[in-house]
């Protein structure tokens, strides 16, 4: 088979003047070896394609393939994650993980714990905040936790993200907004244990492959995962596979939430446990990083003994199966 491969490199944007945190999605040229390598050795010959505007321009030469394997974050707009498979919808072009309904829902992260809460998976109360107007409405519980709405990799998370009192949430909210235009998520903060689960396969056949949690070494964390804390994990945290009941319940839940909302492939979902022990959703990745290196999917894989190239055929497996191509 004839793959392409389409991703955003970040090199790329950092040359054209993106920030170091405005490219924290986006993948090394370390992590397109590691795949397109593990895909070659699986049997695949691959075509490296690029970002969505370079997939516009080979698609519109006449270029072709018999399915992409996507990673692509995009840059701009709530639909970001989106476009390559909306594009490929288009010429009828099989890809990898999900659809462009669930990848726009899922960036969304207020639409897409209404989702969820409607299907009876617990979440914390929330708000989003679209203007500083809004904080006056807020009515939950304090401490809140405040975070972009559409973005991912800890970005725009810090130790002030947690907060105690109005006169806190609108201090981060003034310095966010202006930064993060499709708004703010604000939501009851949970105090318990911080897990996520990485789930293989599509919808009613997706399985955990592996649970890790997230346990915080240093008191300078604040037992925040932020943008500095995942880039200095093996500094700031520890991951362990914690002990049967609560993996159970945890991973009862990531399912759940994988087949309501019709994930594909491969991903994960973050939990955070409330102070009555009960597991809670706190956000679905459906187009995880695959930094063979940094990224949790495949760190919680290695702890529960599963390889890179194992992940990586497991995802195509799943995408073979789904669209008739095996």
């Amino acid at each position: 088979m004839n793959i392409g491969l389409t991703y955003d490199l970040r090199s790329d944007y950092l040359k054209e003047g993106y920030s170091e945190e405005e490219t924290a999605e986006f993948d090394r040229e370390s992590t397109i070896d590691a795949i397109e390598l593990a895909l070659n050795h699986l049997g695949y010959n691959t075509n490296r394609i690029g970002h969505v505007r370079h997939l516009i321009q080979r698609l519109a030469a006449g270029d072709r393939w018999d399915m992409v394997f996507n990673i692509c974050e995009g840059m701009h707009g709530i639909g970001r994650e989106a476009q390559v498979p909306a594009l490929l919808d288009v010429f009828q072009i099989p890809y990898t993980f999900s659809d462009p309904l669930v990848l726009s829902l899922t960036l969304h992260k207020g639409m897409t714990k209404r989702v969820v809460r409607d299907y009876g998976i617990a979440t914390p109360d929330f708000v989003i905040i679209e203007n500083i107007t809004d904080c006056s409405k807020v009515s939950l519980t304090y401490p809140l936790f405040v975070k972009p709405n559409a973005e991912g990799t800890g970005k725009g998370i810090n130790s002030l993200s947690r907060v105690n009192n109005h006169e806190a949430l609108e201090a981060i909210c003034n310095d966010l907004l202006p930064r993060y235009p499709s708004g703010l998520l604000v939501e009851e903060f949970l105090p318990g244990r911080e897990f996520t689960v990485g789930i293989l396969g599509s919808a009613n056949e997706g399985y955990c492959i592996g649970i890790m949690e997230i346990v915080y070494k240093s008191a300078d964390t604040k037992n925040i995962y932020s943008y500095q804390t995942k880039s200095d994990y093996l500094k700031s945290v520890e991951y362990q596979i914690p002990e049967k009941e609560i993996a159970e319940k945890c991973t009862a839940l990531a399912l759940k939430t994988w087949q309501v909302l019709g994930c594909r492939d491969g991903g994960r979902v973050d939990i955070r446990v409330d102070k009555f022990g009960t597991p809670n959703f706190i956000e679905v990745n459906p187009l995880a990083g695959l930094d063979k290196v940094h990224s949790d999917l495949p760190i919680l894989a290695y702890l529960h003994g599963h390889d890179f190239e194992q992940i990586i055929g497991e995802i195509m497996l799943s995408a073979r199966k789904r669209t008739g191509l095996l």
